[in-house]
């Protein structure tokens, strides 16, 4: 059964990875259709509508630092930052496959994007892409949850990304998104949870943009001590590559954590300072 799991975890890349399976079938041309709507792969926690070309690997480092209210005493988080490492690689230029592993609860992922409509110019005025996601959990100790078996480190996301271009410099999006976690941390909290993102990005300088998302937890336990994800970022554009510079109240960067688990208070000050660093092979 655990060897079941585990080809679930990798089925999105080994059903992904023939070029023939998938391909954009357009007699249009590349000009017809607007550039895209964010200059990053994710608008700040939640995934944009961007898309990696075919072929192309990236590489992205992200990291989050601890809480800044704790001031000197954890060098405003320092000493209590996370890393996420990244691999994501363009089968096509519609579908985007990728695998990482974050320091937060030593979660290891697959991730699947596939874009299904494209706004275009004078046609279809949105793009859709869907994204999911499968997760495990590696930090759950038996020693701790009598009983732990592999499933319940399991969890899944998927969604619905709807983004617009509304000019040059402002873009809007809308992100209806399912989650399950087999193991959750709040008793009353059920494990298949639902949630409504929003985000946008507005351009500064020929630079300089400024992002933000938030999500909207619609069935949340009255008892959880968690809130809704609210982030902001800046992206600035350096020959091609985009530096993402975030403060949230969400220090996971994985979907289904940042989600289901953000623990900072904007208004006290509680809030967790990251950037992201890719490069492109």
């Amino acid at each position: 059964m655990k060897y079941l799991y585990i080809l679930t975890f990798l089925f999105p890349a080994l059903l992904f990875a023939q070029d023939d399976l998938f391909s954009e079938i357009d007699s249009e041309t590349e000009e017809d259709y607007k550039t895209a709507a964010f200059k990053g792969l994710k608008i700040v926690n939640f995934e944009s509508t961007k898309m990696i070309s075919k072929k192309e690997l990236y590489f992205v480092v992200s990291h989050r630092f601890g809480s800044i209210e704790t001031g000197f005493e954890d060098f405003f988080g320092l000493d209590q930052a996370v890393t996420r490492l990244n691999l994501i690689y363009g089968v096509t230029d519609a579908i985007n496959i990728g695998v990482s592993r974050s320091s937060f609860r030593k979660i290891y992922e697959s991730s699947l994007k596939i874009r299904l409509l494209r706004e275009k110019k004078g046609g279809f005025p949105f793009t859709v892409v869907s994204s999911s996601n499968i997760l495990i959990n590696t930090s759950l100790d038996e020693a701790f949850l009598p009983g732990l078996e592999f499933k319940n480190r399991l969890g899944y996301t998927t969604q619905l990304l709807i983004s617009k271009k509304f000019n040059q410099n402002f873009s809007l999006q809308l992100m209806p998104t399912f989650f399950h976690d087999n193991y959750v941390e709040v008793n009353e909290q059920d494990n298949s949870q639902y949630v409504i993102g929003f985000g946008g990005r507005h351009k500064l300088t020929k630079r300089w943009s400024v992002n933000f998302d938030y999500g909207v937890h619609l069935n949340r336990a009255e008892t959880s001590p968690f809130v809704n994800p609210f982030s902001i970022g800046f992206d600035l554009e350096t020959g091609g590559h985009v530096f993402q510079l975030h403060f949230t109240n969400a220090q996971p960067m994985n979907t289904n954590p940042f989600l289901g688990q953000a623990t900072g208070d904007w208004g006290d000050g509680d809030i967790f300072f990251g950037f992201n660093l890719s490069r492109v092979f």
